[in-house]
């Protein structure tokens, strides 16, 4: 039997990862933790380091201040803390130490000269950690040169940035990027923050203000083992700050271009007993947002059509909606074969009348959040240490443009999540929640243009009035030197009319007449759109327009009906989810034993405008006998999965060298079981030198739209697959059969198996390391492979033929299907901070993506990637000048290399290579706790495309006023 070079090295690998943990001699281990905190102001120190004195052994302490370690070492011994402009401390540890510490470092009052590396808010555990982590804390929040702390990660090493609009701007990692992410999976203190209905988080547009974030971890790559499932390329944690450690008030005011305008509060603090002992504490966030987003006003022809700008029957621009091209207004072929028929003389192909996007989308972006906490502490004399329950609230609501495979209008959505949590840090957590969604007025702005199109006019009949016109110009084209077929007798011997044509006469016309083609089009157009009808074409910013407007994207789009139909969604879809851990104590055979699970249940409800939930009808007899349908319900949907969890973590040869592995099972109830292992070794020869050698694997269970969608979006119905399809016709042989005159023998069928879950495996080798106490350095390199893409497969059906071979109802479906062939990707990164001079920071990060594996499958959906992109930034951070240091500064530039962006096929083309240039530069004013920041973003103003179909993206300038009064 064949083993495959993959299977061959992952057994060898994990062999190896065994025989490493078991043939260790197990030891009794000692667990120091503690607690880290400024003396002088109670503020938690971040990046703080605990030591055992004379060794490596040790940690730093996270974003609360916290630090936590295990060590083979017998007390008694030393503790020496330091961190960078502190004294350094040092604990005598005994047998009879109680834990957690409690440390205060004194500020120190010496001149520092040399920076060290470990006041720069690179931790241990992310030097530590087995996969790539990305980090931005509080600080670096504060401080991006980006309009805000979302947009800022695109600096981050390996990350890929699409903006659709001011609201809606999307975060991806290494390959197979997308508008919808989802391949990614975004959590905020562990609650996934996704749409229940779309399956994929809006960006930070529903998710926490900015003054409400401790920290964001980007972890890249396949995670489904440590995430679950749809953790597939890369998951974004966002932790929020902590009532109990970050008290008191914070506001902030930010304005800027095109109208923006930010304001933002968060206050929080805690209650204390009788002892003075913290039981409870509660904090409160408000956000709101508005401003005038970016246009998407893209009139280039669409990327591989056949008409263009020089086309005098107009072409396909990407933002214009309604001029596709249609099959029946295709001339060329006549033209070329019978140019002499004075009736299509010079018709070629033309368009229908479109509408510009911005003519159907309200740009006036609006997004409101809010959230509120309450933390109980059950024993409040354990401290940080006691288990805790928590009970959290949030909601968010706004208008934007999202954009999928059309751009959607998402206007007034309403977005409420619900968290109640048990939890005992480093310990247990349970966590249950659950996320309610109100589509509210959204819409699909291009089935809109369509219904406005056929309400005025139907395809069929604005074609009639078209050619109707254009007789006239057949017969102004022979009046004014167009040859004419000149008939010089008959054949008997092949019983045919011989006749003659001069082409290059025509071909010269053509050419010297494109000026009065222009103009004659214009004007077939003009008349096809206004003649003969009591609704002619409904002209934009006109009152009969937006009263027509109004009807459409108010009435559901589940009424097909072109007089009476509407494009409006009715989402009210609910995500329910469990979620469970539990870490064991410390062993003679293990550092740390993880085991977890969790249950999910999806609850989509569209009423049928979405996905398969269509309307149940019964009948009755009308007074005149007729039968009557009556709606009485909405045919339920629901969708559940669980998944279980273990891991292990093991520290050998000296603490010098971590093992981890985790084994996860996941079952949805439309799939089999799927497993998601993973396993790693880092090894660290000393304190400034990290490797790393990690599998991880991820699974996607495919989407509620990849199962139950069923979206007529105007030239086709999206559909999901959980039955699989049957007897579809292939869309090229259905051209040939039109082409053909409607002859049956030129269709070709197929069938389309059930949609099954993606799979991914990943190698990742990795280095990281300090050198000369004032540099960071970071490299990865990855290979992954792929199998089972979800994609789709577009196909004709019909409702049978006629005597004449016409087929009849015809319609073109969209299934979601998977690819018969597997591909690999590979990948590398490198990322640098240098640290000098005490306040400043010189950094850069470089990516390299690939796609390896070239096929024809049009089902492996889009890498959409750029090959190639950097970073470069300098930073100051509480730079001294004169008396003061309150003054900071960042800039950043970004460079991509340009790409081929595949969406839809109205959104399909190429991302020229563009760079960008972000600013900002803010004062602290220490007595009245504010900062003031003046930056911007692209600010040399060169507009670029992030995505094809999206807007223009251009400088965003703006100027905030932070007030941030911390309580002790």
């Amino acid at each position: 039997m064949k083993i495959s070079l993959q299977t061959h090295f992952l057994k060898r690998f994990f062999t190896f990862l065994a025989l490493i943990l078991f043939t260790q001699i197990a030891v009794a281990q000692t667990v120091v933790k503690g607690k880290i905190i400024d003396a002088g102001t109670g503020e938690v120190l971040v990046g703080a380091t605990a030591l055992i004195k004379g060794t490596t052994i040790g940690a730093q302490s996270d974003f609360d201040g916290l630090f936590s370690f295990m060590t083979d070492q017998k007390p008694p011994f030393s503790l020496q803390i330091s961190f960078i402009g502190f004294e350094t401390t040092e604990l005598p540890i005994t047998s009879d130490t109680k834990y957690p510490l409690s440390i205060k470092l004194g500020t120190e009052t010496k001149t520092i000269e040399v920076v060290e590396i470990k006041g720069q808010r690179i931790s241990e555990k992310q030097k530590a950690a087995p996969l790539t982590v990305e980090t931005m804390d509080k600080l670096a929040i504060k401080q991006t040169a980006s309009v805000g702390f979302y947009e800022g990660m695109g600096a981050l090493k390996g990350v890929d940035l699409m903006t659709a609009s001011i609201g809606f701007t999307v975060i991806n990692t290494r390959g197979f990027n997308s508008t919808s992410p989802v391949r990614s999976l975004q959590i905020i203190d562990g609650v996934d923050n996704q749409s229940p209905g779309l399956n994929f988080s809006l960006g930070n547009f529903l998710g926490s203000s900015e003054l409400d974030v401790l920290k964001a971890d980007l972890v890249v790559g396949a995670s489904s083992a440590f995430y679950g499932p749809n953790a597939f390329n890369g998951v974004l944690s966002l932790e929020t700050k902590d009532p109990f450690f970050q008290k008191g008030l914070a506001a902030q005011v930010k304005a800027g271009e095109r109208g923006l305008l930010e304001t933002a509060i968060r206050y929080a603090d805690d209650v204390k007993n009788k002892k003075g002992q913290s039981w409870m504490a509660y904090k409160f966030n408000f956000y709101r947002l508005q401003a005038y987003d970016w246009v998407a006003d893209n009139s280039d022809p669409v990327d591989g059509t056949k008409t263009g700008r020089s086309n005098p029957g107009r072409y396909d621009a990407v933002n214009r909606y309604g001029d596709e091209r249609e099959v029946t207004f295709d001339f060329i072929e006549i033209n070329k074969k019978q140019p002499w028929i004075s009736n299509y003389i010079g018709l070629g192909q033309f368009h229908r009348t479109g509408y510009d996007e911005k003519d159907l989308v309200d740009y006036n972006t609006r997004n409101t959040k809010a959230n509120a906490a309450l933390h109980f502490r059950l024993k409040p004399e354990q401290a940080e240490q006691s288990p805790e329950f928590i009970v959290s609230s949030s909601f968010g609501s706004g208008t934007t443009v999202y954009q999928g495979d059309n751009r959607f209008s998402l206007k007034n959505i309403l977005f409420f999540q619900n968290r109640l949590e048990l939890r005992k840090r480093d310990k247990f957590f349970l966590r249950v929640y659950a996320t309610n969604e109100n589509s509210g007025d959204s819409y699909d702005p291009y089935f809109t243009a369509l219904l406005l199109e056929q309400k005025s006019k139907s395809s069929v009949s604005w074609l009639q009035h078209y050619l109707s016109f254009w007789r006239n110009v057949g017969s102004q084209a022979n009046a004014t030197g167009y040859p004419q077929l000149v008939v010089k007798g008959f054949d008997p011997s092949c019983n045919c009319v011989i006749s003659e044509f001069d082409q290059k006469q025509a071909d010269a016309w053509i050419t010297n007449n494109q000026d009065f083609l222009f103009r004659s089009h214009d004007a077939a157009r003009i008349y096809a759109d206004t003649f003969n009808t009591p609704n002619p074409f409904y002209l934009p910013r006109t009152a009969r327009f937006q009263q027509e407007f109004n009807r459409i994207t108010s009435t559901k789009s589940n009424k097909r009906e072109i007089a009476t139909g509407g494009t409006g969604f009715f989402d009210k879809s609910a995500l329910y989810h469990a979620h469970g851990e539990y870490r064991f104590q410390p062993t003679k055979y293990v550092n740390e034993w993880v085991v977890g699970g969790n249950f999910r249940q999806y609850v989509p409800n569209s009423e049928g405008t979405i996905f398969y939930d269509t309307a149940i009808y019964t009948q009755h007899r009308a007074p005149d006998g007729s039968l009557v349908n009556d709606t009485t319900g909405y045919k339920k949907i629901y969708n559940s999965e669980f998944g279980v969890y273990t891991g292990i973590e093991k520290k050998l040869v000296d603490n010098k060298l971590k093992f981890n592995a985790t084994i996860r099972m996941d079952k949805n109830q439309n799939f089999g079981y799927l497993f998601s292992p993973a396993a790693s070794l880092v090894y660290q020869p000393d304190t400034k030198n990290f490797f790393r050698l990690s599998f991880s694997s991820a699974i996607r269970n495919p989407t509620l739209n990849d199962q139950y969608l069923n979206l007529n979006v105007g030239r086709a119905t999206l559909r999901g697959n959980t039955e699989g399809v049957k007897d579809l016709i292939t869309v090229e042989s259905f051209i040939k059969y039109v082409d053909s005159s409607f002859q049956r023998k030129y269709l070709e069928y197929f069938n389309i198996d059930k949609i099954r879950p993606e799979k991914v495996k990943s190698l990742e080798i990795g280095y990281r390391t300090t050198l000369f106490d004032n540099t960071f350095i970071d490299a990865s390199y990855y290979y992954s492979f792929y199998n089972d893409f979800i994609g789709y497969q577009i196909g004709v059906k019909t409702d049978g033929f006629d005597q004449f071979g016409l087929a009849q109802n015809t319609q073109v479906y969209r299934y979601a299907a998977n690819a018969k062939s597997g591909v690999t990707t590979q990948g590398f990164s490198i990322g640098a901070n240098h640290y000098f001079a005490k306040y400043f920071q010189l950094a850069g990060n470089y990516s390299w993506n690939v796609l390896n594996t070239k096929t024809d499958d049009p089902i492996i959906p889009a890498f959409n990637t750029p090959p190639h992109k950097f970073n470069l930034s300098l930073s100051g951070r509480e730079v001294k000048i004169g008396n003061t240091n309150n003054f900071s500064f960042n800039i950043n530039y970004k460079w991509i290399k340009g790409f081929l962006f595949e969406g839809s096929p109205q959104f399909t083309g190429s991302i020229p290579t563009y760079d960008l240039l972000d600013a900002q530069v803010s004062y602290v004013f220490p007595k009245v706790f504010s900062t003031l920041k003046i930056g911007a973003s692209n600010i040399i103003n060169k507009k670029q495309f992030q995505a094809y179909g999206g807007p223009r993206i251009g400088r965003m300038a703006y100027i905030s006023l932070l007030y941030d009064w911390g309580k002790k």
